[in-house]
């Protein structure tokens, strides 16, 4: 969404311009920005429209944008090890000790997201950008 930003009035902004940005498959980029507009946190028309963000980038955070792309229940970003061996005293309290704990840390790192939003990082890539 940044160099859809930067670039909007130079290029038309396309799933392979983007690929071309971070040297990764225009399939991955797709993929990502249906995501994305299935989120309505952007549109994108086929031909000449090229790539546009539906609101403006400071109401657009970095949470937002975690979500579309990586949607993850309530607390189950660190999910693991759902049938630990009940034989085993560790394996049998594993979850017991460390769920609350990981689900915290989800609920923190997700909290801190939502203070970020998508124009810091084109502020910031624009001042890069004029140095």
């Amino acid at each position: 969404m940044t160099c859809v930003e930067i670039f909007k009035n130079e290029y038309k902004i396309t799933s392979e311009f983007l690929a071309g940005s971070i040297n990764t498959n225009p399939v991955i980029i797709r993929k990502i920005l249906t995501q994305l507009r299935n989120a309505g946190l952007i549109t994108v028309a086929r031909g000449t429209g090229g790539i546009k963000p539906t609101r403006p980038l400071r109401d657009i955070t970095f949470y937002d944008v975690y979500e579309a792309i990586d949607p993850v229940e309530n607390g189950d970003l660190f999910n693991f090890h759902a049938g630990p061996n009940p034989q085993c005293p560790v394996g049998r309290n594993i979850h017991s000790l460390l769920d609350d704990k990981l689900k915290a840390i989800q609920f923190a790192m997700e909290n801190e997201m939502r203070k970020y939003n998508i124009d810091d990082l084109r502020s910031g890539m624009q001042k890069l950008l004029e140095k």
